[in-house]
């Protein structure tokens, strides 16, 4: 089996990135979920803030590691021994999107290949900007996210 990374900006986690964790937990050896750190995005929560909730989410997952990244993702799979990009895909939208960035990621580095997963029927809705928008408006969210990330996208709103 190999490493896989699975990044993202996990702005919040959601139900369906847990999904994917957890699917994917029994596929590869080890798996790296790398929080993208974009300074030229706008976040809800910072990286500091994704990273702990998501070592809290998936603490019963002895192969699963989170760390964050601020360049190429590419570049940190070479640098940490992954030959997967992991990546889930909700819809036709997403898999046009997640193909051609394959494409791009393999050029860059054809030691590397993605693997699309996708997601369980039940979480095909479930966007990150949208449980933001949702939450802010004071929307019920618990379908959507674990419970802890509720509580903590509440906190925000709340400030």
């Amino acid at each position: 089996m190999s490493k896989a990374v699975f990044p993202g900006s996990f702005d919040p986690p959601t139900l369906g990135h847990l999904n994917i964790i957890e699917r994917a937990s029994s596929l590869f050896t080890e798996i790296d979920v790398v929080v993208a750190v974009n300074p030229e995005k706008k976040y809800l929560f910072t990286p500091e803030e994704r990273v702990e909730m998501l070592r809290e989410l998936t603490k019963n997952y002895s192969n699963v590691k989170i760390h964050t990244w601020n360049s190429l993702i590419v570049n940190y799979a070479e640098k940490n021994g992954a030959d997967v990009l992991l990546r889930g895909i909700r819809n036709a939208t997403d898999f046009a999107y997640e193909f051609d960035l394959s494409l791009i990621n393999h050029s860059l580095n054809n030691k590397v290949d993605t693997i699309f997963i996708p997601c369980e029927q039940k979480y095909v809705t479930i966007k990150s900007s949208s449980i933001k928008e949702l939450a802010k408006f004071g929307g019920d969210i618990s379908q959507m996210v674990p419970e802890l990330v509720a509580r903590e996208v509440q906190k925000k709103y709340k400030k």
